[in-house]
C-alpha cells in the first residue's frame, strides 16, 4: 500500500510539472545555468542538445518522451543530438548515429535503434552487425557503410568528444538548451517531465535572448 501511495504521489508531482513555465525551474535545482555560454553549432536557432548513447538504457527509456517532443518543436528550435563515447562499445554506436543522421533516418531509425539494442540485444556496435541491421530497414547498404567509415563521420567523432569535455558531461542523458542550460531526468522528477522542462527552458533562452 505505501509503495502504491509513493507511486501515486509521483505521478501526480510529474502531471504538476508538466504545466511549468520558466518561473516554475528554480535555478541550481532543476537546471544548472553554464558559467561559459557555448556558441550554437548550427545556425542562430536555439539549440537543445541530447548528450546520450544508444547503449545507455536510461537514453532507452527516455527515447519515447523526447522523440515526441523533437517532431513539434517549435520553428526556432534546432533538436541536436551529440553521442557521448564513455565505454568502448559506445564508439561504434556513435558511429551508428552520425551515419543514420547523415542519411537523415535519424528520428525514423532512433527509436529503432533503442529497441533493437536493448530489448532485442542485437550486438550493433558490431560492424556487419549494424549493417545488417540497417539493411533490413530499407536503408542502402553499401551508402550506409561508405558513410559509416568516412573521414566525416571520424571527424564528427572527435567533434562530439570536444563538446562533451566543454560541456563537462558526467552522466546521459544530460540536455543543454542554448549552450548555457543544463538539466535531466533526475533532476526534474524523471523522464516524463523532460518535454515540460525544455519547454520552460526554451522560452527562458528565448526571452534572455529578446532581453540582450
Amino acid at each position: 500500500m505505501k509503495r502504491f501511495a509513493m507511486l501515486v504521489v509521483g505521478t501526480l508531482a510529474l502531471l504538476a510539472f508538466s504545466s511549468a513555465n520558466s518561473a516554475d525551474l528554480v535555478e541550481g535545482k532543476q537546471y544548472t545555468r553554464l558559467k561559459s555560454v557555448q556558441p550554437a553549432e548550427k545556425g542562430k536557432k536555439i539549440e537543445v542538445i541530447e548528450f546520450f548513447s544508444y547503449g545507455c538504457p536510461h537514453c532507452n527509456d527516455l527515447e519515447p518522451y523526447l522523440q515526441s517532443w523533437a517532431k513539434t518543436a517549435p520553428a526556432d528550435v534546432q533538436f541536436v543530438r551529440v553521442p557521448v563515447m564513455f565505454q568502448d562499445r559506445w564508439k561504434p554506436l556513435a558511429k551508428v548515429y552520425y551515419t543514420l543522421d547523415a542519411m537523415g533516418e535519424d528520428l525514423r531509425l532512433s527509436p529503432e535503434v533503442f529497441k533493437a539494442i536493448h530489448v532485442a540485444n542485437l550486438p550493433l556496435y558490431q560492424d556487419k552487425a549494424f549493417l545488417d541491421w540497417v539493411t533490413s530497414k530499407g536503408v542502402d547498404r553499401a551508402k550506409a557503410a561508405e558513410i559509416y567509415s568516412s573521414f566525416g563521420v571520424d571527424s564528427k567523432l572527435k567533434r562530439a568528444l570536444v563538446l562533451a569535455q566543454e560541456y563537462n558531461i558526467q552522466a546521459v542523458p544530460t540536455m543543454v538548451v542554448d549552450g548555457k542550460f543544463l538539466t535531466s531526468s533526475d533532476r526534474i522528477g524523471g523522464h516524463g517531465a523532460v518535454p515540460a522542462a525544455l519547454d520552460a527552458l526554451v522560452a527562458k533562452a528565448r526571452a534572455e535572448r529578446a532581453r540582450s
